[in-house]
C-alpha cells in the first residue's frame, strides 16, 4: 500500500476523510451543543495536520501518475466535501 506514491495517497485521503467526519459529526456538536470547545480545537489540529499530509500526498501522486490538471483539481475538492474522499478512492480503486 505505502509502495507508491498513489498508494499512500489513497490511505491518506482515507484518513482525512474521517478525521473530517470525526471533525463535523462528533468534535463540532460537543462544542456547539453541550459546551465543550476542546474538542474542536484538539480534532481541528489534527485534521489540519492530516490535510496539509493529504496535500502534500495529492501533488506526489499527481506527478507519479501524471494526472491531468482537472483530476487533480477535483481531488483538492474531494478533501473540502465530506465522503468525497471516500468516493475518490474508490474511484482510484477501480482504475488501477
Amino acid at each position: 500500500m505505502f509502495d507508491t506514491a498513489l498508494g499512500k495517497f489513497k490511505v491518506v485521503a482515507t484518513v482525512e476523510g474521517i478525521s473530517f467526519l470525526v471533525l463535523l459529526f462528533i468534535a463540532m456538536p460537543l462544542k456547539y451543543m453541550f459546551g465543550y470547545p476542546i474538542a474542536t480545537k484538539i480534532v481541528g489540529m489534527i485534521h489540519g495536520g492530516l490535510f496539509i499530509w493529504y496535500i502534500y500526498a495529492l501533488y506526489e501522486a499527481h506527478r507519479e501518475t501524471n494526472w491531468g490538471f482537472k483530476f487533480s483539481v477535483w481531488a483538492f475538492i474531494a478533501s473540502l466535501i465530506p465522503f468525497a474522499t471516500f468516493y475518490l478512492k474508490k474511484q482510484l480503486d477501480a482504475i488501477k
